[in-house]
């Protein structure tokens, strides 16, 4: 599993640990045990792959199922009657797309590929079943949402109280922090392959002004971006720059506490278990 950020420490290279960025990702919210791993795992055997540019769902859709996102870039977005377009949240390998999403009648907005993409559907009534009796992965899928939440949270600030210089800053430092959860950085460097219309339909700015802002944090050594490939210099710096701070991520990892629950909970279940075992024959 890759390593937990700690609280205002640069993200360090990540180790492959030979699980998958979904499991990489629910660790850091609950402690999973080896089954739990191997159930993740053997969820997204069936791969569906999608062009770039093209919708995975789109709004209006009824949901039957929850997928994942095993490799490549996808968007969380609505579109708006004057042709724009606001992109809530970029879906990275190891993300859960709307874990809830199939109690809903209708999508309320769109989700769509930004490269060419490798999708697993998980079926309505495999994710009933790890609510029901999977508490350890229960209770990460519920964090994996409360994060979902406060990154749109953080969101908000950004929009409605950043300037366009913090607001690039809070973005980066976010994907980076994101992709170092699951493995997909070395150091402070990551594949980030997005153009400057998409970080402005993100931040709520211009092209023009995104393009002003990059070129700024190249010239004062912040950051390279070469062949979509995004290196941050000064991870402190950007940092200062956004006010950011990556507590909202929940990437610390569960307490002892939590973690005794767990042990304790499934001990009671065992026990449970072989009381109401039926005597042999």
């Amino acid at each position: 599993m890759a390593r937990s950020p700690e609280r205002g420490s640069e993200p360090s290279a990540t180790v492959s640990s030979g699980n998958s960025p979904l499991v990489r990702k629910l660790s850091h919210f609950a402690p999973l045990s080896d089954s739990d791993r191997q159930i993740l795992d053997g969820l997204t055997v069936q791969d569906e792959r999608f062009n770039a540019d093209m919708d995975i769902v789109s709004e209006g859709m009824v949901p039957r199922s929850v997928f994942l996102l095993k490799d490549g870039m996808a968007i969380r977005y609505r579109s708006l009657p004057d042709g724009g377009r606001q992109i809530m949240t970029f879906i990275i390998p190891g993300d859960l797309c709307d874990v809830h999403a199939f109690l809903l009648k209708a999508m309320d907005h769109s989700i769509g590929t930004i490269t060419p993409v490798s999708v697993a559907w998980i079926p309505r009534d495999s994710m009933m079943d790890l609510f029901s009796h999977r508490p350890r992965i229960s209770a990460a899928l519920w964090w994996s949402s409360l994060q979902e939440e406060a990154m749109l949270r953080e969101r908000i600030v950004s929009l409605g109280r950043r300037d366009a210089r913090g607001r690039v800053a809070y973005l980066l430092c976010e994907l980076l922090w994101r992709h170092a959860a699951v493995g997909l950085t070395d150091g402070e460097t990551f594949r980030l392959p997005l153009t400057q219309v998409e970080l402005a339909d993100t931040l709520g700015l211009t092209p023009v002004h995104v393009n002003h802002v990059l070129k700024e944090f190249r010239t004062h050594g912040l950051i390279t971006m070469e062949q979509r490939v995004l290196s941050l210099l000064d991870v402190k710096g950007l940092q200062a720059k956004a006010g950011f701070n990556q507590d909202y991520l929940h990437l610390g990892g569960a307490s002892s506490e939590v973690t005794r629950y767990f042990d304790r909970l499934e001990g009671k279940q065992r026990i449970s278990r072989r009381m109401i075992r039926p005597p042999d024959a």
